[in-house]
């Protein structure tokens, strides 16, 4: 079933939903269930699966450095499968501009389709860890927009180099992202906004936004879409705070603001295990609120742990 679906289902009533990363190459997928099983209990619609940017490493090939580009953490796919077949819950893998061409999107896209993947979140991507901006990968998407525009092409059975007429084409539910403090690159929020309305223009069915700490933040983002003619869904996402790095880490990665009361908390704690006990307190205020508010989902970053998540979601669901 589409995200949008599962939403109109629910009649106003918030549901619940989190994001996973697949683990490193090499890893079992059972670590993957070991987190899933205790979420399942709130009865999610739809699980997430990030994709992974390619990275360059380095191997010793006989003293001499030799540089590859692999990615660490594969298998997105077919992960999303797996979760979909042992659950039955919907899954939604991330699709990637950045270390893609046109052509192998189109592949992972028809492979979704093989599988009963109905829904798919299309993003740009990050740069890579050696690039200082996003670089498109060659006969790939620059922006998140086209990989929208090649998606909604494809249900409507156009092929990157030919017209496809019947009735097995694929029909996704596109989410795109939203960033109620602005995308780091963007030089306004209103530019931002206009980009976003460009996605769901070009058939982008939803918007989840980028992790926020001030719910006033998401508020305003959402009346400013819906002044803009932003209409689709727009889901809160939703990451507690789990380190105290995180106080620098946050707002250098992601551009973002943390509310003073939340720094002042989670500097007076003595450990990672209090600045992770604040994180959840913290994600219980804000999913309350939001909820209240009428969300149609709240969707949780886990980052591969559950165990603050399931803490939450007990005090919300």
């Amino acid at each position: 079933m589409k995200v949008t679906e599962h939403i109109k289902n629910a009649k106003g009533e918030t549901l619940f939903s989190f994001e996973l990363i697949p683990p490193v190459k090499g890893r079992s997928i059972q670590e993957l269930y070991n987190n899933i099983d205790p979420l399942i209990e709130f009865k999610p619609p739809f699980i997430d699966v990030t994709t992974s940017r390619e990275e360059y490493i380095y191997i010793d090939r006989d003293g001499l450095l030799d540089k590859k580009l692999t990615r660490m953490r594969p298998g997105t796919v077919g992960i999303c499968a797996s979760i979909k077949h042992k659950y039955q819950v919907d899954t939604v893998p991330h699709i990637l501009c950045g270390g893609f061409t046109k052509e192998e999107t189109e592949y992972v896209l028809i492979d979704c389709h093989y599988l009963g993947i109905e829904n798919v979140m299309a993003l740009r991507g990050d740069a890579r860890s050696e690039q200082k901006y996003f670089e498109p990968t060659k006969g790939g998407h620059a922006y998140a927009v086209n990989l929208v525009e090649q998606i909604h092409n494809l249900n409507q059975g156009k092929y990157l180099h030919e017209m496809i007429e019947n009735d097995d084409h694929a029909d996704f539910c596109i989410g795109v992202a939203g960033y109620p403090e602005k995308h780091l690159e963007a030089p306004s929020l209103q530019s931002d906004l206009k980009r976003l309305k460009q996605k769901v223009d070009a058939g982008a069915d939803y918007v989840v936004t980028q992790m926020f700490f001030d719910n006033q933040k998401y508020f305003q983002f959402v009346a400013a879409a819906r002044e803009m003619g932003i209409t689709v869904p727009i889901i809160p996402g939703i990451k507690p705070m789990a380190v105290k790095r995180h106080l620098q880490l946050l707002p250098q990665v992601f551009r973002i603001d943390l509310p003073q009361d939340l720094i002042d908390a989670v500097d007076a704690c003595s450990d990672n295990k209090a600045v992770r006990q604040v994180g959840v307190e913290w994600a219980i205020q804000q999913s309350k609120e939001l909820k209240a508010a009428g969300v149609p989902v709240l969707h949780y970053y886990s980052m591969g742990k559950s165990d603050n998540i399931h803490a939450i979601a007990r005090e919300v669901f």
